[in-house]
């Protein structure tokens, strides 16, 4: 039987560790004074809307600007204009908003300020191929690294080498003005050179690296691509370039944060929390399975952690498919993995959610489950752990009604798992 009240306290856990990630309250103490010059404001990512709504609220000069974020997540922001593109994939939308924000930036002066609020999804909604590439070859170099299992680190580490406007080279277009950037982190560790693969933040990750990871995660490239690699041409800018002199980068949010504010709310409540780890990755289901042995020996030996306790941990899984995948995102196969884990066991529920309400490409944010997930599931005629191998936790949680649906959240730190041992 599904414990109600344990699914309410999840959920405002939850909500507290998404409410600390909102760009409005966050954003107020870093923002930069008003510049002799233009203000232009760039806004990209999954919280881009939100973001520039926080900013346009607190900033008293004129501003010119373009908000690009997910289909499904614009919204209205006085004074900028907001266009849609594609996530996880990239498309056409998506190049032709990279191709403005280029224009948008160039030709500004030392007088002038750019304003980058940047947050996780913005390499997929920006496709910008170098010259030799095409908007083809970034699509399918995409979704090999979809495929792959690969981290976001590895991930971002070579979209920024193919790409006209990550990697720092946004920032090096509006140079000589001034950028700040202000970033709502989704990537373990917060290094904001990875948020977005850095569109206005250089590193020094170069070309040797990027072909390190295409050996180590086995990825087949479009010729075009794999050429590039080879090659030292066109390298993006190192953090040492001049360009980059006057800027500044602040993260605003991040999955440490909001995982600090889930465990104060949980306090507030009664409970005492486990704080796991902000920057769990791996395989979905083999953390899944990780965690489920954990919570076994929680709730049965009353150890590493005293009952009554909340769990919580951050980070970001991957899913490496194996053939077709099926529907549903990292969260769900880690919770899929986890309800096999704990089947049978009393006491225990769980919440795995992606904090940006979207896990993969279905509508759902993750979902709840509990030692009666799987016997739910079967007793509905379906086989979750052949789901779990199709890669199909969408279907086995819908299924029985587990879903989590709370809707774009307008931010994104990531995965936000809480299991809850009475």
């Amino acid at each position: 039987m599904r414990d109600g009240a344990a699914r309410d306290v999840l959920t405002k856990l939850f909500q507290a560790a998404v409410r600390a990630a909102d760009p409005g309250e966050a954003m107020a103490p870093f923002l930069p004074e008003c510049p002799k010059g233009r203000t232009v404001i760039v806004a990209i990512g999954k919280g881009a809307t939100q973001m520039a709504r926080a900013f346009m609220s607190r900033w008293s000069g004129p501003v010119e600007g373009l908000v690009v974020t997910r289909y499904g997540q614009a919204g209205p922001v006085p004074g900028l204009e907001v266009v849609e593109a594609s996530h996880p994939v990239p498309d056409a939308a998506g190049a032709a908003a990279a191709q403005r924000l280029l224009r948008l930036v160039s030709g500004l002066g030392e007088n002038d300020l750019v304003v980058a609020l940047v947050s996780g999804g913005g390499s997929a909604l920006l496709p910008a191929p170098l010259p030799g590439l095409t908007l083809e070859d970034e699509i399918a170099l995409n979704r090999a690294l979809l495929a792959s299992g690969a981290p976001i680190s590895a991930m971002n580490a070579l979209r920024k080498q193919i790409s006209a406007i990550k990697g720092g080279r946004l920032a090096k277009a509006a140079a000589p003005a001034r950028v700040v950037t202000l970033v709502v982190s989704d990537v373990p560790g917060d290094d904001p050179a990875l948020v977005a693969s850095g569109p206005t933040v250089p590193d020094a990750t170069g070309r040797s690296e990027a072909r390190r990871l295409v050996d180590l995660y086995r990825l087949d490239l479009p010729p075009a691509i794999a050429a590039l690699l080879r090659s030292d041409d066109a390298p993006a800018p190192l953090p040492d370039d001049p360009a980059f002199a006057r800027n500044e980068v602040h993260v605003i949010a991040s999955a440490a944060k909001s995982l600090e504010a889930a465990a104060s709310a949980a306090r507030a409540i009664g409970y005492e929390t486990a704080f796991l780890s902000d920057a769990i990755e791996g395989e979905a289901r083999e953390v899944g399975s990780v965690l489920a042995a954990l919570t076994r020996e929680v709730a049965l030996r009353n150890r590493p952690f005293a009952k009554p306790v909340i769990m919580l941990s951050g980070g970001e899984t991957t899913v490496t498919l194996a053939g077709a995948g099926g529907r549903g995102g990292r969260n769900g196969e880690f919770l899929l993995s986890l309800a096999l884990g704990i089947d049978g066991l009393n006491g225990v529920t769980a919440l795995a959610a992606d904090t940006d309400g979207i896990d993969g490409t279905e509508d759902n944010a993750g979902g709840f489950a509990d030692g009666e997930s799987v016997a739910r599931m079967r007793q509905a005629g379906i086989d979750p752990r052949a789901l779990l191998g199709a890669h199909d936790s969408y279907g086995a949680f819908s299924t029985v009604g587990d879903l989590f649906v709370p809707g774009p959240t307008g931010t994104n730190v990531n995965d936000f798992r809480a299991i809850l041992i009475a």
